[in-house]
């Protein structure tokens, strides 16, 4: 990494070189940082506070690596109150957020920020929220995760529609929600402990995208590569106990 990033609970967030050098200093302008993360592409910081929007800068470097600046990239806004949580896709296209009023949002982040280009809301869907509140985009943002006091419900991203309940995953609030750097799994934290879940909405919902591949195949070779692929998936997913409930 080249660079690290700490956000304190008012509005104000540091970016450090990894020798404990100042680089920048953000004001995020949102009353108070509730939450604040780096993207994992690592060109990105991001926070969300008190108001309805998520901020999102880009760390900018030289081609010799030397620190240049810290821009402002775009702004998620659309929600009705603030934003709990928010979680980015591998590659920065995608992103997801979860507000005070009740829903979670899916977003289309790749776009020309540099042009002004604002990112497009692909989905918006009610949901529970009881804090602490945090939102989890899978890498292949495929799957979004939301924990809400001590459950986790996972969603696609493809209809919005809900795919598993988790109820009572800790005996007290869940703190914190990632799925690892593959996709596969799914951590929580709560109670001193963390608990790891296989990602089996994940799995389906690539299943559900190679059968549409399926249906739209025109040769014969493709067909048959897409059916053997199925059939594999679906063996994985009926070891993890995965049908959908």
């Amino acid at each position: 990494g080249k660079f690290i990033m700490t956000a304190s609970s008012d509005t104000t967030i540091l970016i450090w070189s990894p020798k404990g050098e100042v680089l920048a200093s953000i004001n995020s302008n949102q009353m108070n940082n509730a939450y604040a993360t780096v993207s994992p592409c690592g060109r990105f910081v991001a926070s969300c506070g008190f108001t309805p929007d998520v901020k999102v800068w880009e760390v900018c470097f030289a081609k010799n690596g030397d620190f240049r600046e810290v821009a402002r990239a775009f702004e998620l806004k659309g929600h009705t109150a603030g934003v709990y949580s928010f979680s980015f896709s591998n590659d920065s296209r995608r992103m997801a957020t979860v507000s005070k009023d009740g829903t979670w949002r899916f977003w289309d982040t790749d776009v020309e920020y540099k042009k002004q280009q604002d990112p497009y809301l692909l989905l918006t869907v009610k949901c529970e929220v009881v804090e602490p509140c945090r939102i989890a985009l899978s890498p292949d943002a495929r799957v979004v995760a939301i924990s809400s006091g001590t459950d986790i419900v996972l969603y696609n991203t493809r209809r919005g529609e809900e795919e598993e309940r988790l109820q009572g995953v800790h005996t007290q609030c869940i703190t914190d929600l990632a799925f690892d750097t593959s996709g596969r799994y799914l951590a929580s934290a709560g109670d001193q402990a963390i608990r790891i879940f296989h990602n089996a909405a994940g799995h389906r919902a690539v299943v559900e995208e190679m059968e549409a591949a399926l249906r739209k195949a025109t040769s014969k070779a493709t067909r048959e590569r897409l059916e053997q692929q199925i059939s594999s998936a679906r063996k994985a997913l009926a070891a993890l106990g995965g049908k959908r409930r």
